[in-house]
């Protein structure tokens, strides 16, 4: 999902387990998590954390720029790897044109409210007309499952939320859990500071910010202007 905007990070630190089914990491690491017991997990395709909402009919709209990104959580499931998942789709615009579609796959560990992402489906296009798939991958055949977003967040955490070697390997290191971000929908504070990356795109990095009870509200230039709920989805 990040390697198409390219991104990269480089920490040092030190790792602990989470006493948890998934065992996802609490502590800062010199390595990037890339382990989940997934399988321990009672996965479902509906829930909510503190900074991630997947429930059919949930839209985040972001603008900045020349670019606007719908992010909504369909009234759909995929099975990926053995495992039904939520699509949630991501549709942006750039000078007005639709640019990107990405049909994302993701579901939640019922105990520890982890996110795990399962891969994506993207569709670029140009004057109407689909054009390439570039990032497209599914966990299964080589490729796994990443964390997409910790039930329990924790600063330093660092893990892959990506795990397709050669297409996506993407990766999220927690560096705040205390930001305040003003956007066009609003002031949120304890919001949690993301600073991304790819083992495979080593050219920039990317900040990423989510507010309690809403999720993504800044990303680059993006800047939340409305959230909530919508019928038909």
């Amino acid at each position: 999902m990040i390697a198409r905007t390219l991104q990269t990070i480089l920490f040092a630190s030190t790792m602990l387990a989470f006493p948890t089914a998934c065992k996802v990491a609490t502590a800062a690491s010199s390595e990037w998590q890339e382990k989940f017991d997934i399988s321990s997990c009672n996965m479902l395709t509906t829930g909510r954390s503190e900074y991630f909402i997947l429930e059919p009919g949930f839209q985040l709209v972001l603008e900045g720029g020349d670019v606007k990104l719908h992010i909504t959580v369909l009234n759909e499931t995929k099975m990926v790897d053995g495992v039904n998942t939520r699509v949630v789709e991501e549709k942006e615009w750039k000078d007005g044109k639709l640019y990107e579609i990405a049909k994302n796959y993701f579901a939640m560990c019922e105990k520890t409210k982890d996110v795990f992402y399962f891969g994506e489906e993207v569709d670029f296009y140009e004057n109407g007309r689909v054009i390439k798939h570039d990032g497209s991958w599914l966990a299964g055949k080589g490729n796994k499952a990443g964390l997409m977003m910790p039930g329990t967040p924790t600063l330093n955490m660092k893990y892959y939320q990506e795990i397709a070697p050669g297409v996506a390997m993407d990766r999220a290191a927690i560096i705040s859990l205390t930001d305040t971000c003003k956007t066009a929908a609003g002031t949120f504070t304890k919001c949690m500071k993301v600073k991304e990356s790819s083992a495979i795109e080593l050219a920039a990095t990317e900040y990423k910010y989510y507010a309690p009870g809403i999720g993504l509200v800044v990303g680059q230039e993006l800047r939340l202007v409305k959230y909530g709920f919508i019928k038909d989805k």
